[in-house]
């Protein structure tokens, strides 16, 4: 992902300099890819808050607080996890949005996952929202198509952002339900 800015990057970064809010990442499969793709974005540094990379349980865990028993009991690859790590994104670099990222990126599973098994999550004012998707592709792929795929929700939470505090998570498939 080095190079220029892709759209969707660019796109996120102007809308968030035009609603004057702000973003920081917690990512854990995408090993800090999301917030790298924002900050080669002319102009990011005022929004971007920071990103912590948080790929080992324990970091989930004490600096995102990221809830021990759901780790112990279902691992770091599921929705809420991904949530979680959004949420702590969000509180812990004070921004207006946090983007979560968990999932096995390969060559083999992980927590009886599948390669490819990854759950996003963006929590900014009106909640927080996961998706699970089933990508197909390299360790590399996995997680460059991973990135696309959380600044897209970003990037339509920003045009639906009515500021109300409703909760959402889409738990159950790897459809791009955004409409709903």
């Amino acid at each position: 992902m080095s190079g220029p800015a892709q759209p969707s990057a660019i796109a996120v970064v102007a809308a968030l300099r035009a609603a004057g809010q702000t973003i920081g990442t917690a990512e854990s499969l995408t090993g800090g890819l999301v917030c790298a793709e924002l900050v080669s974005v002319a102009g990011a540094s005022a929004v971007v808050r920071g990103g912590i990379v948080a790929y080992h349980p324990d970091v989930k865990i004490d600096l995102l607080g990221v809830d021990a028993g759901i780790v112990a009991r279902d691992g770091t690859v599921n929705a809420t996890v991904a949530e979680q790590l959004a949420e702590g994104a969000r509180r812990r670099l004070d921004a207006t949005w946090g983007l979560g990222t968990t999932g096995v990126a390969g060559p083999g599973p992980a927590e009886g996952r599948p390669a490819g098994t990854v759950f996003i999550a963006v929590a900014g004012p009106d909640g927080v929202r996961s998706r699970e998707l089933s990508l197909d592709g390299d360790r590399a792929t996995v997680r460059v198509r991973t990135v696309h795929e959380i600044l897209a929700d970003l990037h339509y939470r920003l045009g639906k952002n009515d500021g109300s505090t409703r909760v959402e998570s889409d738990r159950e498939g790897g459809g791009d339900d955004r409409d709903a």
